[in-house]
């Protein structure tokens, strides 16, 4: 009779353990931060980001995915497949307007907005054996515009339809990530890439210390054809190795989005952690210098997280 007592008491035991450890793996906080190809620059501030939430988010446990960038990491947001993610603002809106050619064939009417972070630089460099100096010499070439509807090729797109150009003038077009159309380049298998980045993007930097590169010119008047969110930049004289001099081209803002089934709690955090460690965030990748909380509202495609605008409030930007 005592051993059977002592038997169900340890069975109760095991029981509450098990119970225990269900509840508290229910209460687990998961994070699942969306970013891009690991040679681009939202995987390593992806990964920076990862770890400041494992840190600074009580119970969480977090996973960075490498993903095709802007228009894949909002579809599985939209899907609940992710809580963060990064994507080119005019991604955001075609997603919200439910583009079936930019890669939408429904609007996704769960993203939420957490922050504006840094602007990508649409940059076209090619071989200096290609002979490519402009965009009209790209006819007759052949060009690695970023993986099919992803963010990088909506904004190639964009900038042949505002030089009169069509994919059909090109000798050839490819298809890849950025990484994978330098090797080709590197090989001679192809004369330029197309690659909408930070400034300083790894593969660029990979390529330009490789072989001689010209960084082809986006002219202003082309940028303006397009308009919003599209602005005129320059590329500053020795970004990349044997780059001389400024190159004027097209840049487009990023932005960090989630979604609605987010709780608000962990939307605010997400959002304060952001801001309260950018020095680590700029230790990833140089092009984090531009995040500033005073423009993270600049431009936001879709409507705040809740959760983000409680920081913004507290923060003064929101009044």
């Amino acid at each position: 009779m005592i051993a059977l007592t002592r038997r169900a008491l340890i069975s109760g035991a095991a029981a509450l353990s098990l119970g225990l450890s269900a509840a508290s793996a229910q209460a687990q906080e998961f994070i699942n931060v969306l970013t891009g190809g690991t040679s681009g620059v939202y995987y390593p501030l992806g990964v920076a980001l990862s770890e400041i939430y494992a840190k600074g988010i009580e119970g969480s446990r977090t996973q960075v995915q490498a993903t095709k960038a802007s228009v894949e990491n909002l579809n599985l947001l939209q899907q609940g497949k992710g809580e963060i993610g990064f994507s080119l603002g005019d991604s955001v809106q075609e997603a919200v307007k439910g583009n079936t050619e930019a890669g939408f064939p429904q609007p996704l009417d769960k993203l939420r907005g957490i922050a504006a972070i840094y602007p990508n630089y649409i940059q076209i460099v090619a071989s200096q054996e290609s002979g490519i100096k402009s965009l009209a010499d790209l006819k007759g070439k052949s060009l690695s515009v970023g993986a099919p509807a992803s963010g990088t090729e909506l904004n190639a797109r964009a900038i042949f339809a505002a030089a009169g150009m069509k994919y059909e003038d090109l000798g050839k077009v490819e298809y890849l990530p950025f990484a994978e159309s330098v090797e080709l380049i590197k090989n001679r298998q192809l004369d330029a890439t197309l690659q909408s980045a930070g400034l300083g993007v790894a593969s660029i930097r990979d390529l330009a210390t490789s072989l001689p590169i010209n960084v082809v010119a986006v002219p202003k008047a082309d940028v303006e054809k397009i308009g919003a969110p599209y602005i005129s930049v320059v590329i500053p004289a020795g970004t990349y190795d044997g780059q001389s001099e400024d190159v004027e081209t097209a840049a487009v803002g990023n932005f960090l989005i989630t979604h609605d089934g987010v709780s608000d709690e962990t939307a605010y955090q997400m959002t304060k952690l952001l801001f309260d460690n950018l020095p680590q965030l700029v230790a990833s990748h140089a092009a984090a210098k531009a995040i500033d909380p005073a423009k993270a509202l600049d431009g936001m495609p879709v409507p705040l997280h809740p959760g983000a605008e409680r920081y913004y409030r507290e923060a003064g930007i929101l009044k």
